[in-house]
């Protein structure tokens, strides 16, 4: 049985929080907490949050246990950029992007 959880529009760029992603992916779910505990990263708190709100959905929800959950799938894509502008020389304008993301998590039992 697959269970979910969705964090989104997070405030960090999709390619940082991949980084931190990748390393939990295929991992069993108790021990891709552990990792991001010690991962030195803003985005892994957010992924470890995330993985602990799935944890949760497979528990209350569906009553499984968190023991034999695998981190199926995991991934970061792009949300909506917020824009601002910053002033150049001569009176021009530069843009400056403020990127966002939606991490996803997907946890399976064994069978």
């Amino acid at each position: 049985m697959e269970v979910q959880a969705i964090l989104k529009n997070f405030r960090m760029s999709a390619q940082k929080v991949r980084e931190v992603v990748r390393q939990v992916q295929g991992l069993r779910a108790v021990e891709a907490l552990a990792v991001l505990k010690f991962v030195p990263r803003k985005s892994a708190r957010a992924v470890a949050k995330t993985l602990a709100s799935a944890i949760a959905n497979a528990e209350n929800n569906h009553g499984l246990k968190a023991e034999s959950l695998i981190v199926h799938r995991a991934y970061a894509q792009t949300a909506g950029s917020i824009k601002r502008f910053i002033p150049k020389a001569r009176g021009s304008a530069g843009p400056i992007l403020k990127r966002s993301s939606h991490i996803k998590i997907i946890l399976t039992d064994n069978q």
